[in-house]
């Protein structure tokens, strides 16, 4: 049987020489691949007590919905600026040149929910550090952080040192 990273292809010198790009849309369009990559994350969780999962824009949401689907629990969006309809409360991050925003809906996460926050990949950090401090700042508990791949290389678990990450493949390079 292969294995996850199996699925990934990898680009070399994209979107600049050096580089190497791994592109989780090999694994999505694959139906064994897919498989594998939501059974993982499931697999990541099977000893969690946990209520809600929070996917991050916009792979976070085709990751954690079927999650949070398959474990019976409830999704919530992590957006960028503008696009939820009800009010909202945002956390601003850094990026390599400038800054991004995330919001998520005020009433989204209650006072001692405990939370998985899902991506697809974890580089430098910054949007799921933003997202968790997000979910803190709504009083819920964020008692994991789940991750399809991770750019070791670009240290963001730094930034995430104080939660509990686990990434399904994980790259030691940028």
């Amino acid at each position: 049987m292969k294995k996850l990273e199996d699925y990934v292809v990898s680009i070399p010198d994209f979107p600049e020489p050096g580089i190497v790009f791994r592109d989780v849309t090999s694994i999505l369009q694959d139906k064994d691949g897919l498989h594998l990559s939501i059974d993982s994350l499931i697999d990541m969780l099977k000893d969690v007590d946990f209520d809600v999962v929070v996917g991050a824009e916009s792979r976070g949401f085709i990751f954690g919905m079927p999650v949070a689907y398959e474990m019976g629990k409830s999704f919530v969006l992590a957006r960028k600026p503008g696009k939820l309809p009800r009010e909202t409360v945002s956390m601003e991050y850094a990026l390599e040149y400038g800054t991004g925003k995330v919001e998520i809906h005020k009433d989204s996460i209650t006072p001692g929910q405990k939370v998985v926050i899902i991506d697809d990949l974890i580089a430098t950090g910054g949007t799921v550090e933003a997202i968790a401090k997000l979910v803190e700042q709504l009083g819920g508990e964020i008692v994991k952080i789940c991750f399809v791949m991770e750019l070791a290389g670009l240290e963001g678990r730094k930034k995430l040192a104080k939660y509990n990450v686990e990434s399904a493949i994980v790259y030691e390079g940028k």
